[in-house]
């Protein structure tokens, strides 16, 4: 995707507040702040949606991938809104796109992309497998083609 992402490219919703550690020596959001960010938005949710503590399935979603495009710069005192939405969701991975807002622009001032594997948490050589039925279950209502915006 080469646009800007909006607002309306998003699914789900969660408003995160910003400390003043956050900002780097620059004032401005840390980039490392960002995928800790991308993380929450999408942890949170599995666990808000699926009620279970997403850490003690037998099956759990590890980080492959992670990516950034930084659009304008952001940082404390204002809280910041992050949007999600699914790209894929496969077999043994989902792929996730994370908008992060903050002040009332449409346009995201950066936006993020996340893959789960899904891998057997009892197996120590961590060996992909099938996505659990309760994490499906909450991953495909936030599926959507990516240029396609919500009709809400």
């Amino acid at each position: 995707m080469s646009t800007r992402p909006t607002r309306g490219d998003f699914v789900a919703w969660r408003t995160v507040t910003t400390r003043w550690r956050d900002d780097d020596a620059y004032g401005h959001l840390n980039n490392a702040t960002y995928y800790e960010l991308f993380d929450t938005a999408v942890n949170a949710h599995l666990y808000e949606k699926t009620g279970l503590d997403i850490r003690a399935l037998p099956q759990i979603g590890v980080v492959a991938e992670t990516s950034c495009r930084y659009f304008r710069e952001i940082g404390f005192p204002e809280p910041i809104e992050t949007g999600l939405v699914v790209d894929k969701v496969g077999t043994t991975s989902v792929v996730y796109r994370i908008g992060l807002f903050q002040g009332d622009s449409d346009e995201a001032a950066a936006e993020g992309r996340f893959v789960h594997v899904y891998v057997d948490n009892t197996d120590p050589a961590r060996r992909s497998t099938p996505i659990p039925d309760a994490i499906r279950a909450v991953v495909e209502p936030l599926l959507r083609p990516a240029g396609e915006a919500a009709h809400e």
